[in-house]
């Protein structure tokens, strides 16, 4: 069996959206298996996915299918380039049939959809249940109530999926690795316990996984780390073999950069236990790997080694977080420092004559707030300007959505009942999730695939 080509067209939700047409355009190029892969799904992402379905059961998916897929859906199907992606968030069903949709608008003939269920636990167990799993980060889940609770499963299901001859395969909560060690498995047909070939597939996974970021974006820094042409940056692409050798490239005639400190960067990136990254699938020794430089943007992967997966499965719940309220002011120019200052304080004061109790935190940007605490003290130690340009922000939580609402309603009332010349002003309040992770037997997840066939 030859080289797997895998490339990665999104690497968060809301990544760049024309990043994908570069890579589909090279591998097509490729003699081997293709596939794409967007990896779109992070933990509140899902949260708030799931919140969308629960209001309308027609919803739930990510946002971005559309932009990501009907740019280069056509030329996939042409190319044979298969696309596995966890797009399908708290609802692939929905997710497929909006693939189908989109294939019909665009006259692209037998596309088969795949899609891989059983990651949502709350369809089969109660609530009481899950708050009763050991949890191992996170808000105490105590009575909440539950919103969601989704298993990270692993590759095995997306491999079983492909082997159904389909051209997209949409998941809900996989690990993000499983997305490209999926296709492997399914290509490769690689041993369940070969583990350091698992290992390899796992790493060349979170390699990708992140998009822009093993091929110079977000590596960037002016003057330390040079990065050409980083508005155009290429996204990654990963070859692989059936022995598990593994390289490393980006999209041809793309701006950023693949280097073996690019790659480092990557490796490390999440790594809490370089000895142990643990998967439903592997896990994950990188402590021996070796990164060889092959030509211009291509580096070798090699060394990754792998021992059996852990006995537990992790779970992420969302509970229901409340309301945030925020409210943004800018004042700039002489004495600029003061009048934020005096904003800063009538909001604190105009909370406490509306009796809010819930925690305010306010900060002023420009005065070194990103390390600041709540209380200023890094900017009371400081010499800072007292001309010059700073914005005062004020946010809250709340179980109360008139609560958020009157802080950030505090924040423009500044417009005329503040300081004098503050403007710019901004205010948000939104729903929010909180989540805990928990631990779950693997006997308690029933992973499965479904085909979704093209609608009449």
């Amino acid at each position: 069996m030859g080289k797997v080509f895998i490339g990665c067209g999104a690497g968060f939700s809301g990544d760049r959206f024309d990043a994908a047409s570069a890579v589909v355009d090279t591998l097509a190029r490729c003699d081997g298996e293709r596939f794409l892969i967007f990896e779109v799904l992070a933990e509140r992402t899902l949260a708030i996915a799931q919140r969308l379905r629960l209001n309308n059961p027609d919803a739930g998916y990510s946002p971005y299918l559309d932009a990501y897929l009907e740019p280069i859906l056509k030329k996939a199907k042409t190319h044979k380039i298969r696309i596995v992606s966890n797009l399908g968030a708290a609802n692939p069903v929905a997710a497929a049939k909006r693939v189908h949709a989109i294939a019909r608008e665009q006259k692209i003939d037998d596309v088969k959809v795949a899609v891989v269920l059983g990651d949502d636990l709350l369809g089969v167990y109660g609530p009481e249940e899950i708050q009763k799993l050991p949890t191992l980060e996170g808000i105490s889940l105590g009575d909440r109530e539950i919103i969601a609770a989704n298993v990270y499963l692993g590759a095995q299901s997306i491999a079983d999926a492909l082997a159904l001859n389909v051209d997209v395969v949409l998941v809900g909560r996989t690990t993000d690795a499983a997305l490209t060690l999926g296709p492997l498995l399914h290509v490769h047909q690689w041993p369940t316990d070969d583990w350091d070939r698992l290992a390899q597939g796992t790493l060349a996974g979170h390699l990708l996984e992140c998009g822009g970021q093993v091929t110079g974006a977000y590596f960037a820094d002016p003057g330390f780390k040079e990065v050409p042409n980083l508005a155009e940056v290429g996204f990654p692409i990963a070859e692989i073999d059936a022995t598990g050798d593994l390289v490393i490239s980006k999209a041809d005639h793309t701006g950023g950069l693949v280097s073996k400190a690019t790659v480092t960067e990557q490796i490390l990136y999440e790594m809490h236990d370089p000895g142990n990254y643990l998967t439903p699938d592997v896990t994950l020794n990188v402590t021996d790997v070796k990164l060889q430089d092959l030509a211009a943007d291509r580096v070798r992967v090699s060394g990754a080694r792998g021992k059996p997966p852990p006995p537990t499965l992790k779970v992420t719940v969302s509970v229901d977080g409340g309301w945030l309220g925020e409210g943004e002011i800018t004042y700039a120019g002489p004495n600029a420092l003061a009048r934020a200052e005096l904003a800063a304080a009538v909001i604190w004061r105009r909370s406490q004559i509306l009796g809010i109790q819930e925690p305010l935190r306010v900060d002023i940007f420009g005065t070194g707030a990103v390390h600041d605490n709540d209380m200023s003290a890094r900017r009371q130690k400081q010499k800072i300007p007292a001309d010059g340009e700073y914005r005062v922000r004020a946010a809250i939580r709340s179980v109360h959505k008139k609560t958020a609402q009157q802080i950030a309603d505090e924040v423009q009332s500044l417009y005329c009942s503040g300081p004098a010349a503050g403007g710019g002003v901004r205010q948000y309040v939104s729903q929010q999730v909180s989540t805990a992770s928990v631990l779950v037997a693997p006997d308690m997840v029933i992973p499965h695939v479904r085909v979704e066939l093209v609608s009449a």
